[in-house]
């Protein structure tokens, strides 16, 4: 007996096969690792980005084991950035990052000093250090200074408590802070960034060429 056509169980592998040829391609995701400062700036910077997904906020590059926020021994706050490499490159989204720190200062970024905030890029395999590596020279040649962000192989990254992630959009609101009582995390956010110079400095450094500075 023919099957009835709204019997679908029959017609299963070929919904199956069809599925398959008109599937979409799945996106070549990629990962950088980056520090450049406080990552709750580099994480808004990043996230404006085409082709960028869900930043993460974290810290890596020390040996202090589960490394926290104002507790982080020897590591530096940094950020995972997934990408999708049909969209954006991973040269690409280190020219964005050089561009958007000061990569002459060894002793920390803008405000924030000591190693937990200086610059630095992890990166995994021979291509991405590769990559890396002409973006500090491009970035070196474009200054006529020499970079000190230093490019290391890649650790353990740790991501940072769920309170800091996405802080720079978030609508909780803070208690009694050092920008104001009661304001947004959103709020909070670009106070600080304002506050401690970030863009302002970013902009002195690169001029028209920054990415994210206002």
């Amino acid at each position: 007996m023919a099957p009835h056509i709204g019997d679908m169980k029959h017609f299963a592998p070929f919904a199956a096969a069809l599925t398959l040829l008109t599937a979409p391609a799945v996106a070549d995701t990629q990962t950088a690792v980056l520090a450049g400062g406080c990552f709750w700036c580099i994480e808004a910077d990043f996230e404006s980005v085409e082709g960028v997904g869900d930043v993460v906020s974290g810290f890596t590059g020390g040996t202090t084991p589960d490394p926290v926020y104002r507790r982080s021994g020897d590591h530096i706050e940094a950020v995972r950035i997934p990408f999708d490499d049909g969209a954006i490159s991973y040269r690409d989204i280190l020219d964005l990052y050089f561009r958007s720190i000061d990569p002459l200062d060894a002793g920390g970024q803008f405000c924030d000093r000591g190693l937990e905030y200086t610059t630095a890029i992890w990166v995994d395999g021979p291509e991405q250090r590769a990559a890396a590596e002409a973006a500090k020279a491009d970035a070196e040649a474009a200054l006529g200074q020499s970079i000190v962000t230093p490019i290391y192989d890649v650790s353990t990254f740790y991501p940072v408590d769920d309170y800091h992630q996405d802080y720079y959009k978030s609508d909780d609101r803070l208690g009694i802070t050092s920008v104001g009582v009661f304001v947004t995390k959103a709020d909070a956010y670009k106070r600080y960034r304002k506050g401690c110079g970030r863009d302002a400095r970013v902009l002195e450094v690169w001029g028209d060429a920054a990415p994210f500075a206002k």
